[in-house]
C-alpha cells in the first residue's frame, strides 16, 4: 500500500558545522516567518560531523518545535552530502535550502515560495549582489567562478554558489548532489530536465557568529567539479559519443596516413618508411584510436550497470 503524503507548503534544509551559536536564532527567525504566513512546514537540520554541540543545539530546538527534524552524520562528509541527505526526507511542495551561519535572510522565504508556486519556476537561486565578505577571499574569485561557469553552461545566474535557493520538490527528488556538486544544482537540476530556472536578488548579512568555513581550495576543487559536472551533463548518458568519435577520428587518421606511407613506398619506390617521421605519427594515431575507443566502450558497460547510491555514515536522526 502506497503511503500517503503529507501535504506541506515548505521544507527548509540547512546544513551546518559547528554553528551552535547562530541556531536558536535563526531558528526562531524561520519559525516567526512561517507563522506569519500561515505555512505549513518542516526545518531539517543536517549536522555535518559537528565538533561543537550544534546536536545538542538542534535536540534542544526539537523540544520546543516538532516542526523540526535532524540528521548527524557520524564524520563531516561535506555540503553536498548533507543537501543530499536532508533531499531525501523532505516532505514541502517547495524546498529552501539556506546556511546556518545567519547570513541568509529567512525573510526571503515568502517570496521564493511565490516564485516557485505562482510564477512556475523548477528553481530559483538567490543572488548577493550587494556581498559583505572579503574582496579578495571571496569576492573577486567568486566573479571569475560565476562567470566561467554562466560560459560553460548557458545558465545565466550571477550566483550559482549562493546556499539561498528555492526548488520545486520533483527538483530535489529527481537529482543526486556529492562531492562538491552543491554549487552546481542548478546545472545538475538543468541536465535533468527542469530548465524553468530563476534568480532573485537576495539580502547577504554580515557574519554574526563564528568563522568561514570554506577556504581558498574550494575554488580549485570548484573549477574541477565543473569540468565534471559540464562532461556528465553532456556525456554522462552516452559516453561512446565522445570516447567513440574521438577515438574513431584519431584511428582514421592513423590508418589514411599509413595507407599514403605504403603507396608512396610501392608506388614511387621509396624507401626507410619506418624511418620516416609520419609513420610514428601514424602509429600514435592507431593506437591511441583504439585506446580511446576502448575507453567508450568500457564507460558504456559501466554506465548501464546498475549504480548503488552513496552511503554515508549517519549517527542519529530525530
Amino acid at each position: 500500500m502506497q503511503e500517503k503524503k503529507i501535504e506541506m507548503d515548505i521544507s527548509v534544509v540547512i546544513p551546518l558545522l559547528n554553528e551552535e551559536e547562530s541556531l536558536p536564532e535563526l531558528e526562531a527567525w524561520i519559525r516567526r516567518v512561517m507563522t506569519e504566513n500561515n505555512y505549513s512546514y518542516e526545518i531539517v537540520f543536517v549536522d555535518d560531523g559537528s565538533t561543537d554541540a550544534s546536536w545538542h543545539c538542534i535536540q534542544k530546538l526539537k523540544e520546543n518545535n516538532p516542526n523540526i527534524k535532524g540528521i548527524r552524520f557520524r564524520r563531516n562528509y561535506g555540503k553536498s552530502a548533507a543537501l543530499n541527505e536532508g533531499f531525501k526526507i523532505v516532505q514541502g511542495d517547495v524546498v529552501i535550502t539556506m546556511d546556518a551561519d545567519l547570513q541568509d535572510s529567512p525573510d526571503e522565504i515568502p517570496e521564493l515560495y511565490n516564485m516557485i508556486e505562482k510564477d512556475g519556476y523548477d528553481l530559483v537561486s538567490g543572488w548577493k549582489k550587494v556581498r559583505y565578505d572579503s574582496k579578495v577571499a571571496k569576492n573577486i574569485p567568486s566573479k571569475f567562478y560565476n562567470w566561467s561557469t554562466r560560459r560553460m553552461t548557458g545558465i545565466k545566474l550571477h550566483d550559482f554558489n549562493c546556499g539561498l535557493k528555492a526548488y520545486r520538490n520533483e527538483v530535489v527528488k529527481s537529482i543526486e548532489i556529492y562531492g562538491e556538486m552543491h554549487r552546481y544544482i542548478p546545472v545538475i537540476a538543468k541536465a535533468a530536465g527542469f530548465t524553468h530556472i530563476g534568480e532573485k536578488v537576495v539580502h547577504h548579512q554580515k557574519r554574526k557568529f563564528g568563522v568561514s568555513k570554506f577556504g581558498m581550495s574550494r575554488f580549485l576543487r570548484g573549477y574541477l567539479d565543473l569540468l565534471t559536472i559540464t562532461f556528465i551533463s553532456k556525456f554522462g548518458k552516452r559516453p561512446m559519443h565522445l570516447f567513440g568519435g574521438l577515438g574513431s577520428l584519431m584511428f582514421l587518421a592513423g590508418f589514411i596516413i599509413g595507407i599514403i606511407l605504403v603507396v608512396k613506398k610501392f608506388a614511387y619506390h621509396a624507401y626507410g618508411m619506418t624511418s620516416r617521421p609520419l609513420f610514428y605519427l601514424a602509429l600514435v594515431c592507431i593506437i591511441v584510436g583504439v585506446q580511446l575507443f576502448m575507453t567508450g566502450f568500457l564507460a558504456e558497460l559501466v554506465q548501464s550497470s546498475s549504480s548503488k547510491q552513496k552511503v554515508y555514515g549517519i549517527a542519529e536522526r530525530i
